[in-house]
């Protein structure tokens, strides 16, 4: 059973496609399924990877019928609204 690999977001559009199917092999790891899924490029900086829903290494493993995913950090909405002193703003503790 093949590797199901997921790209999203600026992935997504780098590579053209969403998702891809990869032939497990023994020994194989997250860096071997990109190397193959991504035709060689370089993995960008600060890619996140998930192997079955959890958060994984390059060095991970991988065996038939998993689902990789490779996906950039998710950021957005607004700053965060201070309301308390001076020195909890500085040391970033809002709301905390």
């Amino acid at each position: 059973m093949p590797i199901t690999v997921k790209f999203f977001a600026s992935l997504r559009e780098r590579l053209g496609r969403s998702e891809d199917r990869v032939p497990a092999a023994p020994g194989m790891t997250v860096q071997d399924v990109w190397t193959r899924a991504s035709g060689g490029l370089p993995l960008p900086a600060n890619i996140l990877i998930a192997v079955n829903q959890d958060y994984a290494t390059l060095a991970a493993p991988v065996h038939d019928g998993d689902e990789v995913a490779f996906f950039p950090p998710i950021t957005g909405g607004s700053a965060p609204r201070c309301h308390g002193s001076q020195e909890m703003r500085i040391k970033g503790r809002c709301g905390q």
